[in-house]
């Protein structure tokens, strides 16, 4: 509970310290809040089985095939989808217009149910929706550099087939605006 507060505390600190949106002093605390708002997030356990997916993700990763998508303005509808298996997606965000940092929107629609790995090439916060409602993330995914030395994380979420998803993306660096995202089945649902 101690630990919440302190987290809490730092993401209110350095949200009033962004307030003004920028400059080059702020950089330092905006790599401090996003690796904050990844910690809220459990570590994945099955590593192993992580380490194999991310090592195929990096396959795709480094020769493609790839596509070059913007996404939507978060609050906007998206039109733009992940959907095809084993490809880069080197995803663009807009910059937003309401607040600070760059965020946006893509979708996705399994072809089967299972657990999905989101492998990315930097560190932006992803979030998922069916609808309205969002998904529960399962775990974070520290890519290991000798797995893959182009990914860096992934977020692992459990998905039904034929659903169409939102997947959002938040960063407050522009290095982390454009990125390459693979979308692997990380395990699927058995039918009984």
């Amino acid at each position: 509970m101690k630990n919440l507060f302190k987290k809490s505390l730092l993401i209110s600190s350095v949200s009033l310290l962004l307030a003004a949106c920028g400059g080059t002093e702020a950089e330092p605390v905006q790599s401090e809040l996003e690796t904050q708002e990844s910690g809220l997030l459990a570590a994945c356990t099955e590593t192993a089985e992580l380490a194999e997916v991310a090592e195929h993700a990096c396959i795709h990763a480094e020769f493609g095939p790839f596509q070059n998508v913007t996404a939507a303005a978060l609050g906007t509808v998206p039109f733009v989808d992940v959907n095809l298996p084993h490809t880069g997606y080197v995803i663009t965000l807009p910059a937003k217009t309401s607040s600070c940092g760059w965020g946006g929107a893509v979708n996705f629609i399994p072809e089967e149910s299972g657990e999905f790995a989101f492998l990315m090439s930097r560190y932006p916060n992803l979030r998922i929706f069916n609808g309205t409602t969002e998904v529960g993330r399962e775990c974070r995914y520290q890519v290991p550099t000798d797995v893959c030395g182009v990914l860096r994380t992934g977020i692992v979420a459990d998905l039904e087939a034929g659903v169409e998803y939102r997947i959002e993306f938040q960063t407050l660096k522009q290095s982390n605006s454009q990125f390459t995202l693979i979308v692997e089945e990380a395990a699927h649902h058995h039918e009984e």
